[in-house]
């Protein structure tokens, strides 16, 4: 199944999203070492995708 394109608008909003998502973190949670590699893990599965798609 061929994957469907992404716009500029919606690759914005999901790292809008993973901003914010990072910023509740930060604020609310807990900071340990856990928490820190969570956020690069899914910083990296956020954002080496839509690297990848806008290299193309």
């Amino acid at each position: 199944m061929a994957r469907r394109k992404l716009s500029q608008t919606q690759i914005a909003f999901i790292i809008i999203l993973w901003i914010v998502m990072v910023v509740y973190i930060f604020l609310y949670a807990e900071l340990n070492s856990f928490t820190i590699i969570s956020i690069l893990m899914s910083g990296a599965i956020v954002f080496i995708p839509i690297y990848k798609y806008l290299r193309k």
